[in-house]
């Protein structure tokens, strides 16, 4: 099993993944570590807190981290994922309590403890991360990589050629990418080919007892942002794809190559300037992501999910 944490801002790829990452055997969820971005920090850490009680994740801690960006004011996606962060599905009071430390100082105190080096997978913007490799630099050696959804080689999502969380944090982002530590990055040009299809909805829908109806739910409302707002006939799911690259490498089939993160461009702030063809001087600093064993990503996601939900009553 590889040991992760994964820093998220749920969101309802964010829920997603944190479902995948629980669920699945390959992987041992250390922790689950919260950061402004989708939402406020108060909502994000809430939906993660939600999400754990809907899936039965107990035994899991959960942080919260930063509640804005490094130098900037937050900016959230309340036209993708509604008023809470998690709109869709009624939820209840969650019976998972927040831990009393700091996001950051959580990821640091495990990294220096485990016995081996642990895999940090961020699906919201960079801030904690960041935070943690400029506060705790002996860190860097202890991470076996960091496996993020963010950016793209292509267009963007928040603006022509930004996606949100590199957008909402490209200090933070251009720290990590310029960090020395494996980086491997999921972004859009890979995460619009693992798409919420009816088929994949009608596969949640029958998973059964609470799980599956508020994932079809939360599904079913994602799709309606991504219809008004870009045209989607079904939503792309990006988050998990980063869990799953971990899960199994051969799901998500990656090329070496140079990512700068443009931080001052009155146009193309958040930009991933992502160099696939070498150029000289330029050597690679990422694993990017380029391809989606999208058939095998739905089967392995739904046997995750499965593996938690209960028996239908």
């Amino acid at each position: 099993m590889t040991p992760i944490i994964l820093d998220c801002d749920p969101g309802h790829d964010d829920a997603i993944a944190i479902m995948l990452a629980a669920g699945d055997p390959a992987v041992d969820l250390l922790a689950i570590t919260t950061v402004a971005g989708n939402q406020t920090l108060e909502k994000t850490t809430l939906n993660a807190l939600r999400v754990c009680t809907l899936a039965g994740i107990h035994d899991v801690p959960v942080a919260a981290g930063c509640a804005r960006p490094l130098t900037r004011p937050l900016q959230v996606a309340e036209d993708v994922h509604g008023e809470s962060g998690l709109d869709g599905p009624r939820f209840g009071e969650p019976k998972v309590q927040v831990v009393d430390e700091h996001a950051v100082d959580l990821v640091h105190r495990i990294v220096a403890e485990h016995p081996e080096p642990v895999t940090l997978v961020p699906t919201g913007p960079l801030t904690n991360i960041a935070l943690l490799l400029t506060r705790y630099p002996e860190d860097a050696a202890r991470i076996r990589e960091i496996v993020l959804m963010g950016g793209s080689t292509g267009r963007g999502n928040v603006s022509p050629y930004a996606e949100f969380n590199v957008f909402v944090d490209p200090e933070a982002a251009a720290i990590v990418f310029g960090s020395g530590v494996p980086v491997t990055m999921c972004g859009l040009n890979v995460t619009h080919q693992a798409l919420v299809t009816p088929d994949v909805v009608a596969r949640l829908e029958a998973l059964g007892g609470e799980l599956g109806p508020v994932c079809a739910e939360l599904m079913t409302f994602f799709a309606s942002t991504y219809r008004k707002l870009w045209g989607f006939a079904a939503p792309p799911l990006h988050d998990p794809v980063a869990v799953a690259r971990v899960i199994d490498p051969s799901l998500v089939e990656c090329v070496d190559a140079h990512v700068a993160i443009e931080v001052s461009g009155e146009h193309t702030r958040g930009a991933t300037v992502v160099d696939l063809h070498g150029h000289p001087g330029r050597a690679p600093n990422a694993k990017v992501a380029v391809v989606l064993d999208a058939p095998r990503f739905w089967d392995r996601l739904i046997a995750a999910l499965g593996g938690l939900a209960p028996a239908p009553e």
